[in-house]
């Protein structure tokens, strides 16, 4: 089973698995444990990653990044308007409302969904994931910003399915971090203990968040959370190229943000100047050569002059890391250490501001780049049935807060509530008691605009169906749980209608009302901790109960209108029966088109491998042409005519010719053939090299067998000890066997050393190889056979161990000795006779 975490960024990727050994990160096909969040669509296939990061300049129209921020908003919302300029690719409105990519693909234009384009990479870090492990890779963890909205959320959730794959939870980057950096403590307070609080600062390539988390052995617990999410390491990149835009405009009289092209190296330019001036303090230089029509620029920039531009941007650190303290309600000193992360905080400006407001040194024990998918597969760990990994609750947070509002019956007008206060508890649930008469409708919202980097504060309408009076006329209790779930997102997950039935006078006494009010409350805890259980993420204390509200206002004023008189107190029980839900998610993609861009993905991933077969046999025609073309003047010169050698490469050269012309772009099959063709003419020449430098090799282990074969027969023949027990007729074989193989040999060498180098080889290393196998089977188990050993009988044997050994005669008692017994005398010499006994 595949234990995966996914760092899905703004500008790269990483994928970690959990093996038996820990949690690595695992590697690319470049050998490249980033993955660059980019793909290129061409006329035949898509490229993903870093092939396709190679191709954002040639290819810019068709070549997507940046796309991440797109998730679940509108075409409309500002924050597109205000991306539109910087990209270098066209986006459009779908019918839906959303915004949509607009590329040429396989030579026709095409409009993708976010979902579809973020699908496409999460299929490619699939792919690398199950090329490293060796199986399919389905369940992962994937990391989203702890600022994403339900709309979002749900939008990656979504691009998670298309891929394949099955997201077991959407994990707040700034929680993962936490995770990586907690789960190995060894020192954490113990649970009764005061708790450890760490802030986590994350500055990626996009945006900036900070969270602050308690911690106490085998448990994490965010506090809060603040982020900017327009700050990152773009911003810092925009300075630099908004200012060389200026100086070339004025020193070369270049109108660069006008051609996208150039726009984009001077980014790619502007973004290494930065790294370099991270470590660097001293004037650095950027030259571009050919940068626009046909101009050659330079510059130079150093870290003072590039921190006086960023003075606007380095203002925004602070605000997130007062914001954090303020909402946790903790003073600096209650910081145990501030762990930083993301590829921005290596700017030494970042890091200053960072300390200077905490008043301590910053801690960087965590890899900046991969603490992020680290933690996500952390989680996958827990998560997964496979794995054993250490006890370890995360509870998180929810970031905006999240109200109800509904029409009331009692009055004209709605009435609200505010079911989920920022930074509660997640995942959660609650149940809301409502008296209704017939089907309502809760709209679900975020309760602070002002606070939402999202246009549309609407999160969901949730519609309970299938509510009716009792049968007493009278409204009926209805119970709706609400949830935010792992993934952070919103929900109404059930509504039940209460019933009640009055008993007769004839039956013994059932639990009140009241009781079975609190009866159904128990079931629904235990259910809830029944869940929360399974999932393993919520504490304790957040299991013990969810919190069963009356509805605010409307719920007390229906309760006094439509509940029976209280008075009659008469002996009740109470059943309850589940109501459907209808939902209308604010921009969910629905079930059926979700299903036609699964399909989709599955084409163009065959597409992408079919041109990936056809391009392979393509580049395998090339190198072989290659190949020859050298080797016809090296080593197989003196296997090949004259002739032959001229007419070959001809064919080569000509093939060469071709592939550039009207090969260019051919059917797979085309290439097999081809090669095939070529490796007609060149396959001889080049089993005549192989066989000539095997060939003395094995007729050398020939020569060495044939030679030790009749060393043997002559010791033989000398009556040696060492073979004097072999028969002569089996010797009489191995002689004669051993002639014909030298004769063969002899007589092989002779005609091959008469053959023409150019011309097949006389014998086969084959040959060879088959009459060496064919001496060895048949000499070896004659040679091979034991030697026969006589024991003395038993009797002897038993008289021998009790008379001990006789003089002059070592272990071998004589047998008159045996006879006798032990009373008997020892012979003398002339009458021992030793067994015959073979003794070496």
């Amino acid at each position: 089973m595949s234990v995966v975490g996914i760092d899905l960024g703004f500008q790269s990727c990483y994928v970690a698995v959990a093996r038996a050994g820990g949690i690595e990160t695992i590697a690319n096909e470049y050998s490249d444990r980033c993955t660059p969040a980019c793909i290129s669509f061409g006329p035949k296939n898509r490229s993903i990653g870093a092939a396709a990061k190679s191709q954002i300049i040639s290819n810019a129209k068709n070549t997507v990044q940046g796309f991440k921020r797109f998730h679940g908003r509108a075409f409309s919302d500002p924050f597109v308007e205000a991306e539109k300029s910087s990209l270098a690719y066209d986006i459009v409105q779908l019918s839906s409302g959303l915004t949509g990519i607009k590329v040429t693909y396989m030579e026709e234009e095409r409009n993708f969904t976010t979902e579809q384009v973020t699908a496409m990479l999460l299929s490619k870090l699939k792919e690398t994931a199950e090329s490293v492990l060796k199986k399919p890779v389905v369940d992962c963890v994937v990391s989203v910003p702890c600022f994403y909205t339900d709309a979002e959320r749900r939008s990656v959730m979504d691009a998670t399915q298309i891929a394949g794959l099955n997201c077991l939870r959407l994990m707040n980057e700034t929680t993962a971090v936490a995770l990586a950096y907690g789960i190995y403590k060894q020192d954490l307070p113990a649970l009764e203990e005061k708790p450890r609080n760490v802030v986590f600062v994350d500055m990626g390539h996009s945006a900036y968040q900070v969270s602050v988390c308690a911690f106490n052995r085998g448990k994490l617990k965010v506090l809060a959370t603040a982020f900017d999410t327009t700050l990152g390491g773009r911003k810092f990149d925009e300075v630099l190229v908004n200012h060389f835009c200026e100086e070339f405009g004025k020193k070369y009289k270049l109108d660069i943000k006008s051609k996208i092209r150039a726009l984009l190296r001077l980014s790619q330019e502007c973004e290494k100047l930065k790294k370099l001036m991270s470590a660097n303090a001293s004037d650095l230089p950027l030259s571009i050569e050919c940068f626009m029509n046909d101009v050659d620029v330079s510059g130079t920039m150093n870290r003072g002059k590039f921190l006086e531009m960023c003075d606007d941007l380095l203002a925004r650190v602070e605000p997130p890391l007062r914001s954090v303290l303020e909402q946790a309600k903790l003073k600096k000193e209650d910081i145990y250490a501030v762990e930083i992360v993301g590829g921005a905080t290596r700017i030494p400006a970042v890091k200053e501001k960072i300390s200077k407001f905490f008043g301590k040194e910053l801690s960087t024990t965590l890899n900046a780049d991969e603490a992020v998918t680290r933690g996500c597969a952390l989680q996958c760990a827990i998560l997964s049935p496979a794995f054993k990994v250490r006890e370890f609750s995360i509870t998180d947070v929810v970031a905006y807060p999240i109200s109800l509002r509904w029409n009331s019956p009692a009055e004209e007008g709605s009435s609200d509530c505010e079911v989920f206060s920022k930074n509660h508890a997640a995942p959660f649930s609650k149940v809301l008691t409502f008296y209704r008469k017939e089907p309502f409708t809760l709209e679900a919202y975020y309760s602070s605009p002002q606070d939402l980097p999202y246009p549309d504060p609407a999160i969901a309408q949730f519609s309970v169906q299938k509510v009716t009076p009792q049968s007493d006329g009278s409204s009926s209790k209805v119970k709706v749980k609400v949830r935010v779930n792992v993934h952070g997102i919103f929900s109404v997950s059930s509504a039940s209608l209460v019933e009640v039935h009055k008993s007769e006078e004839n039956e013994e006494p059932m639990e009140t009302d009241q009781n079975a009010k609190e009866e159904e409350k128990m079931q629904v805890d235990q259910e809830e901790q029944h869940v929360e259980e399974q999932q393993q993420q919520t504490p304790a204390e957040n299991k013990l109960e969810s919190e069963e509200m009356e509805t605010s206002q409307a719920g007390l004023k229906d309760k006094k209108m439509d509940q029976p008189p209280q008075a009659k107190k008469a002996k009740v029980k109470t059943s309850t029966v589940d109501l459907p839900i209808e939902n209308q998610l604010l921009w969910q993609i629905d079930r059926e088109m979700l299903n036609l861009y699964i399909e989709n993905e599955g084409k163009m991933i065959m597409q992408d491998k079919l041109e990936k077969e056809r391009n392979d046999a393509k580049n395998a025609v090339e190198e072989y042409v290659y190949e020859m073309r050298d080797k016809l003047s090296g080593e197989y010169e003196k296997f090949v005519s004259e002739d032959d050698r001229n007419s070959f490469t001809l064919k080569l050269e000509d093939t060469e010719n071709w592939l550039y012309e009207d090969g260019e772009d051919q059917p797979k099959q085309v290439y097999v053939d081809k090669l095939a063709e070529l490796k007609n003419l060149g396959q001889p020449i080049k089993t005549r090299f192989q066989e000539s430098e095997e060939r003395p090799k094995l007729f050398e282990e020939l020569g060495k067998q044939i030679q030790q074969y009749m060393k043997i027969i002559s010791s033989f023949k000398n009556k040696e000890d060492q073979y004097d027990h072999l028969d002569a007729a089996d010797v009489a074989k191995i002689e004669k066997s051993t002639n014909e193989a030298m004769e063969w040999m002899n007589n092989k060498l002779n005609l091959q050393n008469k053959q023409s180098l150019t011309m097949d080889p006389v014998v086969k290393t084959k040959e060879i190889e088959a009459k060496i196998k064919e001496l060895t089977s048949m000499c070896n188990p004659i040679i091979s056979k034991p030697k026969p050993k006589v024991e003395p009988p038993k009797e002897e044997q038993k008289n021998a161990e009790q008379n001990g050994p006789v003089d002059g005669q070592g272990d071998n008692p004589g047998p008159q000795a045996a006879e006798q017994g032990a009373d008997t005398a020892v012979p003398s010499d002339s009458d021992k006779k030793l067994p015959e006994m073979d003794i070496d």
